[in-house]
């Protein structure tokens, strides 16, 4: 592995940044107060590359590495944690395994658009009851001629007020256990889809959590992604590079909040001198900057596996698992460092840490990431 990146990895890098500070961070308090969908700023982001970062440019994608992708999604989400998993599902979550499961046909109607950020995704594969034991789906495809009728719910769906196409998973056979679980890719205008609740959440605001009702919802069979069957080795695929986006997402989290944390102990002045001089702060942001460091390196380790085509479960795993809970621990120091201040949304670090908490529990919860691990090793 090579610790150097390349041009067109630094330039990706100083992109993201400058579109980061420039256009999204002066924003971010607000969106996240009025929980306001920044559908101008994803346009933008589009517009730069990033909503189909490592989608083949024949598909209308930027064609770049998962490293560029780890690098921009860390950027995006130090300005904003909701902004930067908008971007994370659109490209993690949807146009990878339309690209690496689906039909020349499927990839020009679908990937295409969604690639080019002319269409948003949205991923659905948790239920009410099915969450993290996502072998449990109760939602049911029932073959019918040449189409699938598909009756359920789908439970905490990023995007899912704003998406214009879903990747759902549905039981075309019961008896089979997850070996019966096929995947669709269903229009949000499709008769019988709606969007029957929004959530209220701690953090990532911007970004819509839905839960969808299918009533009878009739999909043609051209619109099954793979074979029938093949859903749930398509969603456990899928989310083994999901994570490395939100491992990059607790990154950009973090890291912003070291850094308000550096700039506050520089000013802050307490019992005659600046704080940064007392060791308590400077240990702190000792440990801020090692954890943040550990979690880029095992990320980007992840990202070089995937990019290689190597197995690279057990490191996606590890990299969620580590960054997220370094997030959660920097932004609590953050806000210790910041003392009454950093309790109050005068300052930004109390989003960052509202924000940190949800990466230890989508996309795999810190205990299933564990358990991957776990199995992984025992498998080795």
């Amino acid at each position: 592995m090579q610790f150097e990146l390349t041009d067109e990895q630094k330039m990706i890098q100083q992109t993201a940044r400058d579109f980061a500070d420039g256009v999204i961070k002066p924003r971010a308090k607000d969106l996240d107060q009025t929980g306001a969908f920044p559908s101008d700023i994803v346009k933008k982001l589009a517009e730069l590359g990033f909503m189909g970062i490592m989608v083949p440019p024949e598909y209308g994608g930027s064609g770049l590495d998962t490293i560029s992708y780890v690098l921009a999604m860390e950027e995006i989400s130090s300005a904003c944690a909701s902004t930067g998993v908008i971007m994370s599902v659109n490209n993690s979550l949807v146009c990878d395994p339309l690209a690496r499961f689906g039909s020349e046909e499927q990839k020009r109607e679908f990937l295409t658009p969604l690639a080019k950020g002319e269409k948003l995704g949205c991923f659905a594969l948790s239920e009410p009851n099915a969450g993290s034991d996502a072998a449990r789906q109760q939602t049911t495809a029932a073959q019918d001629g040449d189409s699938f009728v598909i009756n359920g719910t789908k439970n905490f769906i990023t995007n899912g007020r704003e998406a214009d196409i879903a990747i759902v998973f549905a039981m075309t056979d019961k008896a089979k256990g997850h070996k019966g679980i096929s995947t669709f890719i269903i229009p949000r205008d499709t008769k019988g889809f709606s969007v029957s609740r929004l959530e209220h959440k701690l953090g990532i605001r911007a970004s819509s959590t839905a839960q969808f009702v299918l009533e009878d919802v009739r999909v043609d069979r051209r619109n099954m992604l793979a074979n029938i069957g093949d859903g749930f080795k398509i969603a456990m695929s899928t989310l083994d590079g999901g994570r490395i986006g939100i491992a990059s997402q607790a990154l950009g989290i973090a890291k912003a909040a070291m850094e308000e944390s550096v700039e506050f102990a520089k000013q802050r002045e307490a019992f005659g001198q600046i704080i940064h001089n007392f060791e308590a702060i400077q240990w702190m942001v000792a440990d801020m900057a090692t954890r943040l460091d550990a979690a880029r390196l095992l990320t980007l380790r992840a990202a070089y596996l995937k990019d290689r085509k190597a197995r690279f479960s057990k490191e996606a795993a590890m990299a969620k698992l580590f960054a997220a809970e370094a997030a959660m621990w920097i932004t609590t120091k953050a806000i210790q460092i910041h003392g009454g201040y950093g309790y109050t949304t005068d300052y930004p670090v109390e989003r960052h840490f509202r924000d940190a908490k949800i990466t230890e529990i989508y996309e795999g919860t810190s205990e299933i990431q564990r358990l991957v691990i776990a199995t992984n090793i025992f498998k080795e």
